[in-house]
C-alpha cells in the first residue's frame, strides 16, 4: 500500500494525459464512451487529490524523483501543503464543468472531453512541478488547450476574442522562454529549490542578471494573473468562452498566482522587502489598481459574464497584494480568500450560461460541423430532453437562489466565506503592519470596501434585468446535471463557511511552512542553507577564505 500511495504523485498528471490519448482515437460520436471515460478519470483524480491533501498535511511535504535520480539533476514533483490544495481545487472545479458540458457544451464542438483533461493535466502539472523548465512545460499544455477551449462553440465573438488570447500568451510564452533562459545562464539550474540557494548567493553583474531574467519571467506570471494593464485580454476571451471553459479557466488566473507565491517566497532570500526581480512595492501597488480597474469594470458592466470577468480581476489584485506583504499570517488568509473567490466565480460562470439561456440570449454554439465525425446538433439525442430538463417556476427559483449564493460570496457579505476571507485579510494586515507601501493598508482597506460595493450594485442592477422574467417568455431548458454541477460548487462554498476554524488552521500551517527553509531541505537534503550575501560581505577578509 504504501508503494502505492509514493507514486501518487505522479496521478493527476498521467490519467488526464492518459484519458485524453484514448478519448482521440474514439470516434466524435461515441459520446457515451468519452463521458464515461472523462467522468471516472476526473472521479479517481478527485480523490487521489482528497488522499494526497491528506497526507501532506500529515507529512508535510512529499518529493516524487522521476527516474529517481538526484536533485538538482534529475526532474522531481513536489507536493506540499499548497500544491495539493491546488490540485484538489481543480479537480472540484474540473468535475463540476465536465458535468455540465454532458448536458449540451460537449457536443458544441470536436474533441472537448480530450482538451479538457489536456487542460487538468498542464494546471496539475504546473502546481506539482519542481523546476521552472517542466513549469514551462505544463504551462504551454494548459495554454494549448485553453486555445482550443475558447474557441470551443463556434462563432464570430469566440473567433476574435481567441484570436487575441491566442496572441497575448504567445508573448507570454516567450517571456517565459526568454526569462528562463537568462536564469539558467546566471545560475545554470532550473530546480526552484536549488535556485534559491543560488539566488541567495549571487552578487554583482550575475544577480542583476538573475534579476532582469526573473523580472521577465514575472511579467509572463502577471499577464496569466490578469494584473492590470497586462489583463486586458481577459474579458474578451472569458465573456466569450463557453460556459464550462469558462467555469475551468477561473483556476488558470491562479496558476500564475501560485507561481508568484512560490517563486517570492523561495527567492526572495534574506532581502524581505523585495522579490528578485521586482519589487514588492511595485507588486502591491499593482495589486491595488488591479482591484480597482475590476471595480470599474463591475460598474460599467452590462452583462453577467464581464461582471464575472471584473470579479476575476478583483480577486488577482487582492491576491497580489497580499503576497507582496510578504507575511505568513497575511498569507495565510489570503489563501482561503483564493479557495473562496475561485470557487465562486466559476460557479457564476456556469450560472450565467443558464440565466443568459431563461432571458433567450444564451451565447450561439456550432450550427454546422467542421470535422465528418461532428454532431451538428448540440441537442441531438434528445438531451436535455423532458424527463431531464427543469422549467419555470422551478428553474426561476433555482437560479434565483443559486444567484443570491453567489453574490454574497462574491461581494464579501456574511456570513459567507467570502466575507470571512475578506475580513481575515483586513485583519491579519491591520495586525502585522508590514505594508510596504506607507499608507497602503488603509487604501487597500478602503479599496476592498468600495470594490465590494460597486460589484453589489452591478449585481442588484443586471440581477434585476436578468431574473425578472416576463411571462410570455419561453421556459427555458436547464437539464439537472446543470443544476447539480452548480450546486456542488456552492455547496463546497458553504462547507468552506461551516468549516471556517478548521480551514483556517490549515492554511496557517500552509502558510508557516512556506516561509520556512523545509522546502528546500525537502529538495535538496543533504544541503544546508548557505549564509545571505549581505552576511558574506560582512565578515573580515580573513574570514571569507
Amino acid at each position: 500500500m504504501n508503494e502505492i500511495l509514493n507514486h501518487i504523485v505522479v496521478i493527476p498528471i498521467i490519467l488526464p494525459l492518459f484519458a485524453s490519448a484514448v478519448m482521440l482515437l474514439l470516434d466524435e460520436r461515441r459520446r457515451i464512451a468519452k463521458n464515461t471515460i472523462s467522468f471516472t478519470t476526473m472521479t479517481i483524480i478527485l480523490i487521489v487529490s482528497v488522499i494526497f491533501l491528506t497526507r501532506t498535511y500529515n507529512e508535510g511535504v512529499f518529493v516524487y524523483r522521476i527516474g529517481n535520480w538526484a536533485s538538482p539533476f534529475g526532474i522531481v514533483l513536489i507536493g506540499d501543503l499548497l500544491s495539493s490544495t491546488m490540485v484538489l481545487l481543480t479537480s472540484i472545479l474540473g468535475m463540476a464543468a465536465l458535468l455540465f458540458s454532458f448536458a449540451r457544451w460537449d457536443r458544441a464542438g470536436p474533441r472537448f472531453q480530450a482538451l479538457f483533461m489536456l487542460q487538468i493535466m498542464g494546471v496539475n502539472g504546473a502546481f506539482l512541478t519542481g523546476d521552472i523548465f517542466n513549469l514551462f512545460v505544463f504551462f504551454e499544455v494548459l495554454l494549448a488547450a485553453s486555445y482550443a477551449l475558447v474557441l470551443h462553440g463556434s462563432g464570430k465573438q469566440r473567433v476574435k476574442a481567441g484570436l487575441h488570447y491566442i496572441a497575448v500568451n504567445l508573448v507570454a510564452s516567450s517571456l517565459f522562454l526568454i526569462g528562463v533562459s537568462v536564469i539558467y545562464g546566471v545560475t545554470g539550474t532550473l530546480n526552484m529549490a536549488d535556485l534559491a540557494l543560488k539566488a541567495s548567493l549571487t552578487t554583482g553583474v550575475d544577480r542583476t542578471l538573475f534579476d532582469i531574467g526573473f523580472a521577465i519571467l514575472g511579467v509572463a506570471f502577471l499577464i496569466k494573473v490578469g494584473m492590470w494593464p497586462l489583463g486586458f485580454w481577459l474579458p474578451a476571451a472569458y465573456s466569450a468562452a463557453s460556459a464550462p471553459a469558462a467555469a475551468i479557466f477561473g483556476i488558470l488566473s491562479k496558476v500564475g498566482i501560485y507561481v508568484v507565491i512560490r517563486t517570492s517566497v523561495l527567492f526572495s532570500g534574506t532581502d524581505m522587502n523585495a522579490f528578485a526581480g521586482f519589487s514588492a512595492q511595485w507588486l502591491f501597488v499593482g495589486g491595488l489598481i488591479t482591484m480597482v480597474y475590476g471595480s470599474v469594470l463591475a460598474l460599467a458592466s452590462r452583462t453577467l459574464s464581464r461582471l464575472a470577468c471584473s470579479c476575476v480581476f478583483i480577486s488577482s489584485g487582492t491576491l497580489l497584494s497580499v503576497i507582496s506583504v510578504h507575511s505568513a499570517n497575511v498569507l495565510s488568509s489570503g489563501l482561503f480568500y483564493m479557495v473562496s473567490s475561485t470557487l465562486a466565480i466559476s460557479a457564476f460562470f456556469l450560472l450565467i450560461e443558464l440565466l443568459n439561456r431563461a432571458r433567450g440570449t444564451n451565447a450561439p454554439v456550432l450550427t454546422e460541423p467542421v470535422f465528418s465525425d461532428e454532431y451538428q446538433d448540440p441537442y441531438e439525442d434528445g438531451m436535455p430532453n423532458e424527463n431531464e430538463i427543469i422549467i419555470i417556476p422551478v428553474a426561476l427559483a433555482l437560479l434565483s437562489g443559486g444567484f443570491f449564493l453567489c453574490s454574497l460570496l462574491l461581494i464579501g457579505l456574511p456570513p459567507m466565506s467570502g466575507f470571512i476571507g475578506k475580513l481575515t485579510i483586513m485583519m491579519s494586515m491591520i495586525d502585522d503592519d508590514l505594508v510596504p507601501v506607507k499608507h497602503g493598508l488603509w487604501l487597500f482597506i478602503g479599496i476592498m470596501a468600495v470594490s465590494s460595493l460597486l460589484v453589489l450594485i452591478a449585481l442588484i442592477r443586471i440581477g434585476v434585468e436578468i431574473l425578472w422574467i416576463p411571462e410570455e417568455t419561453t421556459p427555458p431548458k436547464v437539464a439537472r446535471i446543470e443544476f447539480v454541477s452548480i450546486a456542488g460548487l456552492l455547496f463546497v462554498s458553504v462547507l468552506l463557511t461551516i468549516f471556517s476554524g478548521p480551514i483556517m488552521r490549515y492554511t496557517d500551517k500552509t502558510a508557516t511552512w512556506l516561509y520556512s527553509p523545509a522546502y528546500i531541505h525537502a529538495v535538496l537534503p543533504q544541503t544546508a542553507l548557505p549564509p545571505s550575501p549581505e552576511a558574506v560581505e560582512a565578515l573580515k577578509p580573513e574570514e571569507k577564505i
